[in-house]
């Protein structure tokens, strides 16, 4: 198979075929670069990737630190009427204990007083029946659902995010957003969004579900799996070949399976309050006027699209759901004692309280951080992917190494928080792309800019040279090139005199600012160490994942440093600056391989106290379990009467 040289081939495309990859891989992740290429251009230049906060701070010889500083807002402009009258729904069933319906899934009831509220269309503009709120409005507001109910706040992110109401309102014509968006706002029909095949997770290129025109309809054959919301009646976005492309159709489902359309039900641990289902079509017609045409690209264009504010909504979601878990382990370890004390009161648990409280703050940058970027017009790509993986993989770390610890044995008994929720609590780390592969294109993203200018005129000329293995301390290797290595040379010595930013943040607490600093010399020295990196393994860096991921992490948790300890600064009050305090000091440590101090410990102890002395008031209104098996001290309180008596 030859290469055309007019098509439009993708740096990714480029790199794999130059490196001796197969043209199958090549082609197929040119396809997906392609297809990220086509949602960029959907930005104003100011917008993009390139212009993004974190690349701009990686690669700029400066770091734009206003762009990193989320401004604090007031009660008013991060809630809208109707989510108050939402919150008091779920508020009302869970107090009554009728959330869900006998089959344990969130019940019909509810979902129709939240569609009366205004709960399905919060993303949707107020012209076609919406309620019109903000980015940063909608994930503040699902974090708060999360601590009443976090199945609900995931259906909430499915329908709006990547359920059909982002692929219609970015995607549709004016036509098509006065068909469907009024009856999604309305909460009339709930949607989701059918990507994911047997044969197709991570490479999408990998899909089999066609749908072929016949008449005035779109004839789809084909399966998909692992698709929540996915039952008789509602509307989906499903994700096809069309022509051998992958297209975008918006399907209403039958209200029941017929001979063209049957759900797939199989036994899934995760999100097991609600419906998680796959689908299988057989001729199944849906009407041409329903295929979405993005302005550039296709169908994995759409998909792309929506998984930014997936993103988000999964950081926001398990932001409200490690409030949960920590308000449920602060009564426990008041209550539990061992030899005659609370274990609230050993350095042990207060160290698992402040690592909870810590990495709560984090998750609250975050989200509160790309929501804002994303409000402002931003892509939002990297900034989004880290505060997924944050999101994620905290909500992990808090249950099961805080959570679950703590509580012991107990932990596993039926009825407890974690026992009946710990499926639920991991599979975010895989939800909206798994942890360690959004990493690895966290870097592709990264990285992109820099290796189409400097690297990718390099390996076409070793192509060109039919060097095989370039060593440029080769006189004769480095005069063929000479022309693609001085650019490159340019800019590395260049960054040698570059010097660490100072950005002193006026009234800043000592210690946040002591996190900053440490930020700013890190992301002074990462562009030399990525750089080198691709250096080093030229064009097989595609098969280093271990290294990508690492090397990607180590940005990522510079990132988190910055982002969190600014946000707290605009926060102001004591127990989030002492939380982000004992985060950034983790991450830190975690960079540079220092062991913990004492000093360290001690302002563990200092913070866990604060926090068991109600120092986080939004604790107070979340719903606390009962203590399983508390006869302990009722036992130890009845004896002590007999030999009082």
């Amino acid at each position: 198979m030859t290469t055309d040289p007019n098509k439009d081939v993708s740096f990714a495309e480029t790199a794999l075929r130059l490196g001796g990859k197969t043209e199958e891989e090549a082609t197929k992740t040119g396809a997906v670069d392609r297809a990220d290429d086509q949602v960029e251009s959907m930005f104003a230049e100011e917008y993009k990737t390139v212009n993004s906060p974190i690349h701009r701070a990686i690669w700029d010889d400066s770091v734009p630190i206003n762009l990193f500083t989320t401004p604090k807002s007031a009660a008013a402009d991060v809630s809208i009427p109707s989510m108050k009258k939402c919150l008091e729904v779920l508020q009302k069933h869970q107090k009554a204990n009728t959330v869900w319906d006998a089959k344990g899934k969130v019940s019909d009831q509810i979902l129709q007083e939240l569609a009366e509220a205004g709960y399905w269309g919060m993303l949707i503009p107020k012209k076609y029946g919406g309620q019109g709120a903000t980015i940063r409005q909608f994930m503040t507001f699902l974090s708060e659902v999360a601590t009443i109910d976090p199945t609900s706040a995931g259906l909430a992110s499915v329908h709006g995010c990547i359920g059909a109401v982002d692929p219609v309102a970015s995607f549709g014509t004016e036509e098509q957003k006065k068909r469907f968006l009024p009856l999604l706002a309305s909460g009339e029909t709930l949607s989701a969004f059918a990507l994911t095949e047997p044969w197709a997770g991570s490479d999408l290129t990998a899909l089999r579900t066609t749908a072929v025109l016949k008449g005035d309809n779109y004839v789809i054959n084909g399966e998909k799996v692992f698709i929540t919301n996915a039952i008789p009646g509602r509307t989906v976005g499903i994700v096809c070949l069309i022509d051998g492309k992958p297209a975008a159709l918006i399907a209403d489902l039958p209200k029941a399976e017929n001979e063209n359309f049957q759900i797939v039900h199989y036994g899934i641990y995760a999100l097991k309050h609600a419906y998680n289902n796959g689908l299988k079509f057989k001729d199944f017609l849906v009407p041409k006027e329903n295929l979405l045409v993005p302005p550039i690209g296709d169908g994995l264009t759409v998909a792309y699209h929506g998984l930014n504010l997936g993103r988000l909504a999964l950081c926001a979601n398990a932001a409200g759901v490690m409030k949960v878990m920590l308000a449920n382990m602060l009564p426990w370890a008041n209550f539990r004692e061992t030899y005659g004390n609370a274990i609230e009161t050993r350095e042990l648990i207060k160290r698992r309280i402040a690592r909870c409280a810590a990495l709560i703050c984090g998750a609250n940058a975050l989200y509160q951080w790309g929501s804002w970027l994303l409000d402002q017009g931003y892509r939002g790509e990297l900034e989004c992917v880290i505060a997924k993986i944050f999101g994620s993989e905290a909500e992990k770390e808090v249950a099961i190494e805080l959570f679950m610890k703590t509580h012991g044995g107990r932990s596993f008994v039926y009825g407890h928080l974690f026992g009946d929720n710990v499926h639920d609590f991991l599979a975010p780390c895989i939800y909206e792309g798994e942890g360690e592969m959004l990493g690895m294109a966290f870097f592709k993203s990264l990285a992109k800019h820099h290796g189409q200018k400097y690297f990718e005129p390099v390996g076409k000329a070793l192509q060109r040279e039919n060097i095989r293995n370039f060593n440029p301390a080769n006189p004769a290797h480095a005069w063929a090139l000479r022309n693609e290595i001085i650019p490159y040379a340019t800019w590395r010595l260049g960054k040698m005199f570059t010097g660490a930013d100072n950005h002193q943040v006026p009234n800043m607490n000592p210690l946040l600012q002591a996190h900053v600093d440490f930020a700013m010399e890190m992301l002074n020295a990462s562009p030399i160490e990525l750089s080198e990196a691709m250096v080093k393994h030229q064009l097989k860096l595609a098969d280093r994942q271990c290294r990508i991921a690492e090397m990607s992490q180590r940005v990522q948790d510079t990132i988190i440093i910055l982002v969190t300890s600014l946000w707290a600064h605009q926060q102001g009050d004591e127990v989030t600056i002492a939380s982000t305090d004992i985060l950034c000091q983790d991450l830190t440590r975690k960079l540079t391989g220092e062991r913990p101090s004492d000093q360290y410990f001690r302002a563990c102890g200092k913070l866990a106290d604060m926090i068991v002395a109600g120092g986080i008031p939004s604790l107070e209104s979340i719903y606390k379990d009962e203590i399983i098996f508390p006869y302990t001290k009722k036992a130890e309180t009845k004896e002590k009467s007999k030999v009082g008596a």
